[in-house]
């Protein structure tokens, strides 16, 4: 919500609730599938918002965008085929384009009005779908489905959803990782937004407890968002045939591009846990 004076707040709990100072809203509209908003704020530049939920910001968006596409990117030996759901801003095409061994990125955005917003007021974002970059195609069909149509084609699976309520939610279903894990080829990877460890525990567990029941290997990992909910984010991996402790893509990286967030260096500890997430995740692959 935008209150008189120009604030924008999310309420991460019943109690807790977040607030930016807004210089001017910038877009506002609903389309088929949910409200959409833009707003440029005093500190973290312009602010994409669903059905008031706030989903990247100018500021800390390369932190999300580079640690859900470059960790299975490098861990997965040679990603020549990589599919994303969601993630219609366009930050997770820009950071996967940077691996010059990808031949095809398609991405599966079913809202073509997320993905025409973010072009035009969210440029630096939105890079790579305003590019001339013929490996990358734009499809507008509901991920659900449209992974349905595959098998053993993708390297890498990127879930880069909304959050597992209405429309979303399907994309946290058992049936849909089974859908992804028969869409990867032999030694595929996918990642996901796992919510966050602190407020949404629950919901992480249930995560990695359907993502076990199709792969063998199946992981989590954080970053800190400052904007997202409690500031510390966790992504969820799951992996056919690489154990993602064993597999890493450090000397690869270091000949590779220039990141904000992500480095070689942070990978091989990336999937030590605070403790009480560790037992939860123990606790979920153990049902």
């Amino acid at each position: 919500m935008v209150d008189s004076q120009l604030w924008f707040s999310e309420y991460h709990t019943p109690h807790v609730y977040k607030s930016w100072k807004v210089k001017r809203a910038l877009y506002s509209g609903t389309s088929k599938f949910q409200s959409i908003d833009v707003y440029e704020t005093v500190e973290y530049g312009r602010m994409l918002v669903l059905d008031g939920y706030v989903m990247t910001t100018e500021r800390d968006e390369y932190v999300y965008h580079e640690m859900i596409a470059h960790v299975p990117a490098f861990i997965h030996p040679c990603p020549q085929r990589a599919l994303i759901i969601g993630g219609g801003d366009g930050g997770t095409v820009r950071e996967l384009a940077k691996h010059p061994g990808i031949k095809e990125i398609i991405l599966c955005e079913i809202d073509e009005e997320v993905v025409r917003v973010s072009k035009e007021y969210l440029p630096q974002i939105s890079s790579a779908l305003n590019s001339h970059d013929d490996r990358i195609r734009v499809v507008h069909e509901d991920g659900f489905k449209y992974v349905q149509q595959f098998a053993d084609h993708f390297d890498v699976i990127i879930v880069d959803s909304t959050d597992p309520v209405g429309a979303g939610k399907i994309l946290f279903t058992e049936e849909f990782y089974g859908y992804v894990y028969r869409a990867l080829t032999r030694n595929g990877i996918m990642t996901n937004q796992a919510e966050n460890a602190f407020y949404d525990l629950k919901i992480m567990q249930d995560i990695v407890q359907r993502l076990s029941v199709h792969f063998p290997y199946v992981k989590l990992y954080n970053a800190g968002i400052p904007s997202y909910p409690s500031g510390y984010w966790s992504f969820g991996l799951g992996s056919k045939t690489l154990n993602p402790l064993q597999q890493n893509g450090v000397e690869r990286f270091r000949k590779s591009f220039p990141t904000r967030y992500y480095s070689g260096d942070m990978h091989p500890a990336l999937f030590c846990l605070p403790r009480y997430q560790q037992e939860a995740l123990d606790e979920a692959t153990a049902r």
